[in-house]
């Protein structure tokens, strides 16, 4: 099969969907790989190193669209990738379809078929491909938000870890998956308080073996307001795969935080958790409500493009051999699982009520 990996154009996206490494072994398996030219140049990847593997150099985004039938990128769509997309091609990467009504519809006009990262599905309900962009988003959205909380940044001026004869700053983490997990590991680790709010008993129990810093909690709405409030720092990582994520904290209870806090809200790709929550860009990656700072970038682990790039391929090989392999993808169902739209219809469950 000829599989195309195109430049990423979200502002400031630094990843690339195949390193050299993995394009060669698909090279090895008997594939055409075609990537635009410079596409892993941010994650520090050189055209020459993908040549040398067998791997073909398109000019530009259009050559490598028309060249490609599977297309392997890593964020969805947008402006200067639509306008390339044919019905015949298999897409493969992050879509979060439920927060994005307007490129659903481009891409069922469209009529291809977009099999998504963040739905293929194991049967023990794990997201393998979600995974590794958790993690990395959960541990920048401690890191970016202990910087936000100095004073020069418009912060309250407080160390989360705080030292003898000051206070820890406490943080409040929505969700202990791997997003919210990561957060809550880094911010503990940091010295500050944790308080992870979470349904699961298992993961409750994972949190608490954090250390003696780290409760958690069942997210009653008065207790989530008790804890908010005098939070510093405030973590959202709440996912319902493939759906918009659900509001688990409102503007009400924002305005008891004290100014110059900071909220992180990494399921700003499904919609965003918290009431006041909207997507911001890695340029302008910040914005005030209530005297509380929001930073909602939509793809945080693009910051750091070497590691991330690195992750997310190692996770989304085996995947493209499968799908590169023609029509026996369709009988793998954790794949079946991950197709969003086809054909000009939604197919995933999450999405059916959707009126793009």
């Amino acid at each position: 099969m000829r599989i195309g990996v195109p430049k990423e154009t979200k502002t400031l996206e630094g990843r690339v969907a195949l390193v050299p490494a993995a394009a060669g072994d698909l090279v090895k398996r008997g594939h055409e790989v075609w990537i635009e030219k410079d596409a892993g140049v941010k994650s520090g990847f050189k055209d020459e190193q993908y040549a040398q593997l067998g791997v073909k150099i398109a000019p530009d985004a259009a050559a490598l669209y028309e060249k490609g039938e599977l297309i392997v990128k890593v964020k969805e769509p947008i402006a200067g990738d639509l306008q390339h997309l044919r019905r015949d091609h298999l897409l493969f990467c992050y879509l979060h379809l439920a927060a994005e009504p307007e490129l659903t519809r481009k891409l069922l006009d469209i009529g291809l078929t977009g099999v998504a990262f963040e739905t293929v599905e194991l049967p023990n309900g794990d997201l393998p491909l979600l995974a590794p962009m958790s993690v990395i988003a959960g541990k920048i959205g401690v890191q970016v938000g202990t910087h936000l909380l100095h004073q020069p940044m418009g912060g309250k001026g407080k160390l989360l870890g705080g030292l003898p004869s000051t206070e820890r700053g406490k943080v409040v983490v929505f969700g202990a998956g791997k997003a919210g997990g990561a957060s809550a590991a880094l911010a503990a680790a940091a010295g500050a308080n944790v308080t992870v709010f979470e349904m699961r008993q298992d993961r409750m129990d994972e949190m608490m073996r954090l250390g003696n810093n780290v409760t958690a909690l069942y997210p009653y709405h008065d207790v989530v307001a008790r804890e908010v409030a005098s939070a510093d720092l405030v973590v959202g990582a709440v996912l319902i795969t493939g759906a918009k994520a659900p509001h688990v904290m409102t503007r009400e209870m924002l305005k008891d935080m004290e100014d110059g806090s900071v909220v992180v809200d990494i399921a700003i790709d499904q919609g965003g958790c918290f009431e006041t929550s909207r997507p911001t860009t890695w340029k302008e990656p910040t914005y005030v409500e209530e005297g509380v700072t929001h930073f909602c970038v939509t793809n945080m682990p693009g910051a750091v493009p070497q590691t991330s790039s690195q992750a997310i391929c190692a996770a989304i090989l085996p995947w493209v051999n499968k799908l590169a392999s023609g029509s026996e993808w369709r009988s793998n169902a954790a794949l079946v699982k991950g197709i969003n739209v086809e054909a000009g219809q939604l197919v995933h469950p999450a999405l059916q009520g959707m009126k793009p």
